[in-house]
């Protein structure tokens, strides 16, 4: 069914997989905008953040991009000043994507999540810490479900 629901699922599981999952994008969206990147050329920048350089390939592995596709993240990325290719330290025959430090964007890509951080952690600080247990599970979980789901409609093509 198009909105996700078979009749068996509960409101609040409709409601997360539609209300938080549109206002979660819409977000990405709006930070995206705000630093004047597409929401892939964020996300690509938000991975290397998180993992560290990794090759084109891993790049569009894990943003479900052809290497053709993730190339043109690559270059407008590049042209912005955000990320360089360098020669893999393990293997000098491959190129590895780099984000290039810059203490003044890493701040202003803070400014843009602090208030946002400060009201979710506000918001899991007056919950118990048992709820909180069981929330960081459900989130833990479901996101491991979002990413087998994302890889499986990928395997579709």
């Amino acid at each position: 069914m198009p909105n996700g629901s078979s009749g068996h699922e509960s409101a609040g599981a409709d409601l997360l997989g539609t209300r938080l999952s549109t206002a979660t994008i819409m977000f990405h969206t709006a930070v995206a905008d705000a630093q004047g990147l597409s929401v892939t050329d964020a996300k690509c920048r938000s991975l290397l953040l998180t993992h560290g350089r990794m090759t084109a390939g891993q790049l569009a592995a894990r943003l479900g991009l052809t290497t053709g596709a993730v190339t043109g993240v690559i270059d407008r990325l590049e042209r912005a000043r955000l990320v360089r290719r360098a020669a893999d330290p393990d293997d000098r025959r491959r190129v590895v994507v780099e984000l290039v430090p810059d203490r003044k964007r890493a701040r202003a890509l803070e400014r843009l999540y602090q208030p946002m951080a400060r009201r979710i952690y506000a918001l899991v600080g007056g919950y118990s810490k048992k709820d909180q247990s069981t929330i960081a599970g459900f989130v833990a979980r479901a996101s491991e479900i979002l990413e087998e789901e994302s890889a499986r409609l990928r395997k579709r093509r």
